[in-house]
């Protein structure tokens, strides 16, 4: 494995620019444009002296309904790498474009609170592709370091969507998700949110990401969605912000993103706790349209 230390965060928008290049046709020709490798490149990027800063924490928790506390939001380490991760996937030898990915799957692994004015160390480095009944997924590995112990972790899932499976497999959207075990039907209703229109725009100002799939109904529709969609990561977000009274200092949670959610929106939230675990899922209100599924269970410090 190549690791490469960085000096500062990579600036997201440039890093956007040649995710997006590959869209356009020849240019992946080009030797900074993603495109040209056939496997997922064996890298892994290392930033130090990251320090979260608190007005940028507070607002993305006012955006994901974490109340404010001196401790960061257990999702909000992804956003601090995010720029690490469109980093990795806009080198000119990553297989394909950021741009059209979709988010399929995510854990996290909280070992300890991450304090604010905490400095870390993040690493990201990603995982090799695999097939999948849409195509083909790959994972981006991250971790977050503090005085030399990994404090966070997280591996999130990515589809490359395809019109032939990699391995020929017939696709399937609703097959029961690997996060979820039988007695989903034990959840039980406890809240409902209406989201904006400009849901995905609100979360893009505080998180960095500005996928154009969540960005405007315009910019969605050329890569195959019906409108613009909500970031996978706030919905997952949100649905911590729900659970916070409950959650340990300690504890692994993961999900799977199942239908999208095409803005504006009105779900509903679901739990029940399932022994040592807490089960949560996200609905459409009307419909019961699942759009995510998942499990909390406390983890050993």
């Amino acid at each position: 494995m190549a690791t490469r230390t960085l000096d500062s965060p990579p600036s997201v928008l440039p890093l956007y620019a040649r995710a997006a290049a590959p869209l356009i046709p020849g240019a992946s020709l080009l030797p900074f444009v993603p495109g040209r490798g056939e496997e997922v490149p064996d890298t892994e990027l290392v930033l130090g002296g990251v320090r979260p800063d608190t007005d940028e924490v507070a607002a993305y928790a006012r955006v994901c309904g974490f109340s404010l506390r001196d401790s960061l939001p257990p999702t909000y380490p992804h956003v601090l790498a995010f720029p690490l991760h469109m980093a990795v996937m806009a080198e000119g030898s990553f297989p394909f474009g950021a741009v059209g990915l979709v988010h399929v799957e995510n854990r996290i692994v909280q070992h300890r609170p991450l304090r604010l004015g905490e400095e870390v160390e993040l690493r990201v480095r990603p995982t090799k592709l695999e097939p999948h009944p849409r195509g083909r997924t790959f994972g981006l590995l991250t971790e977050a370091r503090s005085g030399g112990q990994k404090a966070w972790e997280s591996v999130s899932t990515m589809l490359r969507r395809e019109q032939r499976p990699a391995d020929g497999t017939k696709a399937d959207d609703n097959r029961p998700p690997s996060s979820r075990r039988p007695g989903e039907e034990g959840l039980t209703p406890s809240a409902e949110w209406r989201l904006g229109g400009d849901l995905g725009r609100r979360y893009a100002a505080v998180s960095g990401d500005r996928n154009p799939i969540h960005m405007h109904s315009l910019t969605a529709r050329p890569l195959g969605f019906p409108g613009a969609i909500a970031h996978g990561m706030w919905t997952k977000a949100r649905c911590l912000a729900a659970l916070e009274g409950r959650l340990p200092d300690a504890f692994a949670v993961e999900v799977r993103f199942r239908k999208p959610i095409v803005l504006p929106a009105r779900v509903e939230f679901l739990d029940a706790v399932e022994g040592e675990e807490i089960g949560f899922a996200v609905r459409d209100a009307k419909r019961h349209t699942p759009h995510l599924d998942g499990r909390v269970r406390k983890e050993e410090k």
